[in-house]
This record gives C-alpha cells, sequence and structure tokens, in this order.
C-alpha cells in the first residue's frame, strides 16, 4: 500500500476508533459492546484504557477505578462487575446466578466470583506514560491514579500468585475457560472431557448469546453445560480456592495467562519506581520466577511449543493455541524458546495475523470463537512480544496487516481467518482501543528494555 495511501487509512482508522469507545462509555466504563456484553469486563476494560490513554485519559482511569472498586477482600478482581440499571435477563449467567455475597459495600452491584488474564498493570502503566501528553493536569492526576491503584494491583497479583497456586509451581491457575479469556480454545478440551455435561442446566437457564449471535459463531451447547456446572461447583464451595487440584472439576495453568501475569510484575515494577517504593526489585524478580516456571512447566521439546497443563491429570494440552505464542512478550525468555515461536508464528499453523489455533489442528473451525478467528487483543500481545525480542521486521508486518484487517471491516469483535470479514459483536471496544495503540506505533516496551539491562548487569 502506498504512503499516501496508509495515511488516509489512519485517519479515517482514528476518527472510527474513537467513536467507537465513545459511544462505548457508560459514564463510569467503556462496555465491551452495545449488542452481547452490556456490563463491564475486566480484561476488556484494560483494553480500553489502553486506547483511552491516546484519546481521553481520564475515561481510562475511572473505568480502571470502576472495576477495581468492585476488588474482593481476598484481591481477585472479578470478571465481570455488573451494571445495577441493566435487567437481570440482559445478560446470562448474571447476578443471580452467580450469588455473590455483598463485601465492602458492594452489595447494590454485584459481580461474578472468576477472574481474568491480570492486564491491568500494564494499562495502567500505559495510560500513566501517555499522560504528559495530554497536559500538567493530567500528568498529576496519571500519578495520583497509579497511587491509588498501586495497592490494589499488588493485591491482585498476590491472589493469583499464592491462592491459585494450585499446582505448586509457581504459576496461576484457571478454575473455568472463561477466566482464561480465550473461552472455548481447544487448549481445555482434554480437561473439559472429564466434566460432565448436565444439559439440564440448559432447560433452566436460556442462552442470552444466541439470541444475538449465531450458534455456529458460538460455544456448543454441550461446552456450555459445562461452563455452567463449574460455576455451580465453584460458587456452592463459597469460591474457595483451597485445594483446588482436589475438589475441583477444571484446573489449568495457561501459558497466555501466566505470561500476562508475568508482564504485570514488570509493569508494576515500573510503577513502584515512578511512587518510589522500594518493591520494584521484587517485581523483577516475580516476573522471572514466573518465566523460569512457563519454561519448566509448560514447554514440550517435542513440539518445540507452550501448552497449558491441565494440574489435575498433570497432561500438556496438545492443542497448538495461540495462548502458546504469547510467552514471546517476556523479556527474560531464552533465545532458543523466542526463535521457536517467532518461527511458529509466521508458519502454516499460525501465519500473522494469528488465528487463534493452529489452522492445521483437527479442532479448526474459521467461525466458532477462539477456535479458529483472529482476535485483535492477541495480535497486540503477540507483537509487543516480537518488539520485545526486537523483531521489527514482524511487528511491523503484522501491525500493518491488523490495521488494514480493521479498516476493511470494521471494528468487529473477531475476524474470519480467510477472508477477513467481521464476526461476533460489532463496534468492539478492544478492537477500537487497539488500534489506536497501533496508529501510534508504540515502541518496544520500556520496561522490558529495562528489565533486560539490569539482568545483564546481574
Amino acid at each position: 500500500m502506498p504512503p499516501d495511501q496508509f495515511q488516509e487509512l489512519s485517519a479515517e482508522l482514528w476518527r472510527s476508533a474513537a467513536g467507537v469507545l465513545d459511544q462505548n462509555w457508560t459514564g463510569r466504563y467503556t462496555v465491551p459492546s452495545r449488542t452481547l456484553y452490556p456490563h463491564q469486563w475486566s480484561w476488556d476494560t484494560a483494553f480500553a484504557a489502553i486506547g483511552l490513554a491516546y484519546v481521553n485519559p481520564a475515561r481510562a482511569w475511572r473505568g480502571l477505578r470502576s472495576l477495581f472498586e468492585a476488588q474482593w477482600p481476598d484481591g481477585r478482581v472479578p470478571h465481570i462487575v455488573f451494571d445495577p440499571d441493566i435487567p437481570e435477563d440482559a445478560y446470562f449467567p448474571g447476578p443471580r446466578f452467580w450469588r455473590v455475597p455483598a463485601y465492602s459495600g458492594r452489595a447494590a452491584r454485584g459481580s461474578t466470583g472468576l477472574v481474568q488474564p491480570p492486564m491491568h498493570a500494564l494499562a495502567a502503566w500505559e495510560v500513566y506514560r501517555h499522560a504528559a501528553a495530554h497536559g500538567a493536569d493530567a500528568a498529576q492526576q496519571a500519578r495520583t491514579e497509579l497511587g491509588w491503584l498501586y495497592p490494589r494491583l499488588v493485591a491482585q497479583q498476590e491472589f493469583l500468585g499464592d491462592r491459585r497456586d494450585a499446582g505448586g509451581s509457581g504459576l496461576a491457575s484457571i478454575v473455568h475457560p472463561w477466566e482464561s479469556g480465550l473461552d472455548n480454545s481447544p487448549s481445555w478440551d482434554d480437561a473439559l472431557a472429564a466434566v460432565p455435561a448436565d444439559m439440564r442446566l440448559l432447560d433452566t437457564y436460556h442462552r442470552r448469546d444466541l439470541d444475538v449471535s449465531d450458534a455456529t459463531h458460538r460455544p456448543t451447547d454441550s461446552d456450555h453445560a459445562r461452563y455452567l456446572g463449574l460455576v455451580e461447583s465453584y460458587r456452592d464451595g463459597g469460591y474457595s480456592d483451597n485445594d483446588l487440584a482436589l475438589r475441583h472439576g477444571f484446573v489449568v495453568e495457561c501459558p497466555g495467562f501466566n505470561t500476562i501475569l508475568a508482564t504485570a510484575e514488570l509493569a508494576l515494577a515500573q510503577i513502584a519506581g515512578v511512587l518510589g517504593d522500594p518493591a520494584a526489585h521484587r517485581h523483577r524478580e516475580r516476573a522471572q520466577g514466573i518465566t523460569a516456571a512457563i519454561t519448566h512447566r509448560l514447554w514440550d521439546p517435542r513440539t518445540g511449543f507452550f501448552h497449558a497443563r491441565d494440574v489435575r491429570s498433570g497432561r500438556l494440552s496438545p492443542a497448538h493455541s495461540v495462548s502458546g505464542l504469547l510467552p514471546l512478550a517476556l523479556p527474560d525468555l531464552d533465545r532458543p524458546f523466542v526463535d521457536a515461536l517467532v518461527a511458529a508464528a509466521t508458519s502454516s499453523r499460525f501465519g500473522l495475523p494469528a488465528p487463534g489455533y493452529d489452522r492445521t489442528g483437527p479442532a479448526f473451525d474459521e467461525r466458532r470463537y477462539w477456535r479458529g478467528p483472529i482476535w485483535i487483543n492477541v495480535n497486540w500481545l503477540l507483537r509487543r512480544g516480537l518488539l520485545v525480542h526486537g523483531r521489527r521486521a514482524e511487528a511491523d508486518e503484522l501491525r500493518r496487516a491488523l490495521l488494514c484487517l480493521v479498516h476493511s471491516n470494521g471494528h468487529y469483535e473477531y475476524f474470519h481467518p480467510h477472508d477477513g470479514s467481521g464476526l461476533g459483536s460489532p463496534a468492539f471496544s478492544w478492537t477500537a482501543a487497539l488500534s489506536l495503540d497501533l496508529l501510534a506505533d508504540s515502541p518496544a516496551p520500556a520496561y522490558a528494555r529495562v528489565f533486560q539491562k539490569e539482568t545483564q548487569k546481574t
């Protein structure tokens, strides 16, 4: 594409992306979309903040505050915070299904008991580092917001690193596929096979998603029944994380989730430095420890790839999911792993932009949610990894491909892996938000470069 044509594309895309974020703003937070997702989602809020850093940082901070105001006393940040003004039947499963007890005066706004990948420290750092461009008042607000968020972000990390270390390996376990963010990835198929599918649950509870979405794009009924059964089990156990591997039906170490956990520690090191907190070194050590655990527990030398591990059975999933590429974002990842992941990302299995699952795999489905389509958010993370390790040519190729994909097809939730057509919900917030960041062409993450230099000195 000629440079002048790309500039024109960029200007159009910037306006449309900013418009999507504006229309999805509720006054307290940004909804993922106005069709299927009427409440506040956890890692969606983080991705939205990254884009809002360029066009409205005050909204970015307000959204993060709204989410962390619903943080549980144990440190978990719920994957959905429900809007009390939205009817119960507008989204399922809603607050009555979750039955989360009131805590910290939160009786008026319910939440779920699950979590999502802890993208929030990285988002807070990104909003902070762009604040100066908006003037002195915005910079001062950013410093204040970091001070408010930092102890809450630390509590989130401690919950995941301590209470969710079900395998005793230094990795956080997810207790539901929804916690991964990659809801129905083939990575969970083997572990889910051991979970009974009580189809009677679908007679009791109506699938609201099928009212507004094509059933061929969404998880199957049997998978959905398993999802509901897992929630009931976790809920009826009081959302306790004690003895998870013994009493809960799904306990999995995900490479993508734990990569984001480590990345959060690196962002916290940067935030601690700004706040003058001496914990910066401890955050970097934790990131190194998580990186070492990922390579020890989730790398399969036979496949040359990172796979999810079922803590209950001890087995690695055979699936090649995009989550197995995400450890590329870790600056302390050794060169042989980096080379293998770049080779996989650019191979016929994936290709850039990468789909959610191996294009040559037996479970590949070009339209069904995380089993084949292309998602902007994981490719955004993949691009950061390429930049972290100096793979600028591949990062630039991926950036341009993602921008052309969105410009040509719209700000959809996800995209067809072959023809690029938009799938899922239109006017999707994280697609718009990350398009703004891609248009800005942010350089390699500053925290990663600092971390690498300090590692070389020790």
